[in-house]
């Protein structure tokens, strides 16, 4: 059975004092979070040796990205081992900003795969289309590129310790969302992409998460649809409310 995920990603926002804020107004809620539900929060990667309390609300902490070098003389730079050393479970890779505002390849990405996965860090690889390619009718095209590109070269078992989150850029912090038709849509696509590459069970038991303008408001439904196993949410999971109604929304 796969695992049903709500994953919060925080960005470049909140202070510590708020980010510890937002960390403290969740456990207000924890008590409604469902057990088959697993949540993740990505802080800004300095926060990260801060918001160990998260696992008293059973949630995990990933990075919103690593190098694909594990050591060196990389100013700047956060490395795979480093994360697994703090026992860092996961580590968003490819988001749509890092591909658009520093230019990171497939090549990259894969490189940054490969790099989490030898070091027990699990990637959260993200994939999706810009409006332009959606228009042009190019969007499997793009997403099934990205999935061959960045993880189709990985051998089944580190196969399974991917998570696949699907992201429209032109829904990222844009307030539009795509419908749930269209999401489903994709992720339907998404899994018989995987199955073909691999098999119907590996497919079957991976995880994959929308991610675009998701809210309180409109998770419910998003998440109903038969191949959305939970989502990737950013401005709303800076809200204790919003993201707790969000994770409950998950069961």
């Amino acid at each position: 059975m796969r695992q049903r995920i709500v994953a919060g990603n925080w960005k470049m926002n909140k202070t510590l004092n708020e980010a510890v804020d937002v960390a403290v107004g969740l456990t207000q809620f924890q008590d409604e979070f469902p057990t088959n539900v697993k949540v993740i929060i990505a802080p800004p990667s300095l926060y990260l040796a801060n918001l160990e309390m998260m696992e008293t609300l059973n949630c995990s902490l990933a990075s919103q990205n690593c190098s694909h070098h594990d050591y060196g003389a990389f100013t700047g730079e956060i490395s795979a081992a480093m994360l697994h050393a703090m026992s860092i479970e996961y580590c968003i890779v490819g988001h749509s900003e890092r591909r658009q505002y520093f230019g990171e390849t497939d090549h990259m990405l894969q490189m940054k795969v490969d790099a989490c996965l030898r070091n027990k860090v699990n990637p959260i690889f993200c994939i999706g289309e810009q409006l332009a390619e959606r228009q042009a009718g190019k969007h499997f095209e793009v997403v099934a590129n990205q999935l061959k590109n960045g993880i189709f070269h990985l051998p089944q078992d580190l196969f399974a310790h991917v998570i696949v989150a699907y992201e429209p850029v032109w829904a990222i912090g844009t307030g539009v969302t795509a419908t749930n038709a269209q999401a489903e849509e994709m992720h339907a696509f998404i899994r018989q992409t995987i199955s073909s590459a691999y098999n119907k069970d590996i497919a079957d038991g991976i995880s994959i998460l929308y991610g675009g303008s998701v809210s309180a408001i409109n998770s419910a439904e998003l998440f109903a649809c038969p191949n959305v196993d939970g989502g990737l949410v950013g401005g709303a999971s800076l809200k204790a409310k919003d993201f707790a109604h969000i994770i409950i929304s998950a069961a």
